[in-house]
């Protein structure tokens, strides 16, 4: 099974970087049932805002990034995002990026590593999960959520608190699980 970690902002100077690199490669360390670990990061993606002229439901893309991103999404097996908070939200490069596809997402779960000032990014975690859920994805209650994220980056590499380390720890044999139990519908 193959666990992708997703980095969300394409912001820059985003710190969504250093905290996804952290969570791929403690995943990687600490696979919990995954065979594979992949990092993607939508600023490298650089997908534009939805440009595709098919519904996504056909899955007749035009485009290179789009198909690039299909391919990416249908070879996971669950996904972890690592989700910033803006404005109370998930900044808009996730639900554009989700908006790409619809059959490509169905029945596997998904994780957060959410972060942000004193909410640790669980407003924009709430906001992230009833699209998951239209496109027939398993949001798990598990997450790792980092409140006053900017405490723990030192020279640009987080240093991860215990309580992320055990968040971390809870996530990913639940991922896992439910990816296991849902590869059969797919």
């Amino acid at each position: 099974m193959k666990l992708n970690v997703i980095i969300v902002s394409t912001r820059p100077g985003r710190i969504g970087k250093p905290i996804g690199d952290w969570f791929f490669e403690y995943a990687k360390e600490n696979p919990s049932g995954f065979d594979e670990v992949i990092l993607t990061d939508l600023a490298e993606l650089n997908l534009p805002l939805y440009n595709e002229p098919k519904h996504p439901r056909m899955q007749q893309y035009k485009h290179d990034h789009t198909k690039k991103w299909s391919s990416i999404v249908r070879d996971s097996d669950a996904f972890v995002f690592v989700l910033p908070e803006y404005n109370f939200t998930a900044p808009p490069s996730y639900f554009n990026a989700l908006d790409y596809l619809v059959m490509e997402w169905a029945y596997k779960p998904a994780g957060f590593v959410s972060y942000g000032g004193i909410s640790g990014g669980l407003r924009a975690t709430q906001s992230a999960k009833p699209i998951l859920t239209t496109l027939k994805v398993m949001p798990m209650i598990e997450q790792v959520a980092m409140p006053m994220v900017f405490q723990h980056l030192v020279n640009g590499k987080l240093e991860p608190t215990m309580p992320m380390i055990e968040s971390a720890d809870a996530l990913l044999p639940e991922l896992a699980r439910w990816a296991g139990a849902l590869k059969t519908l797919r």
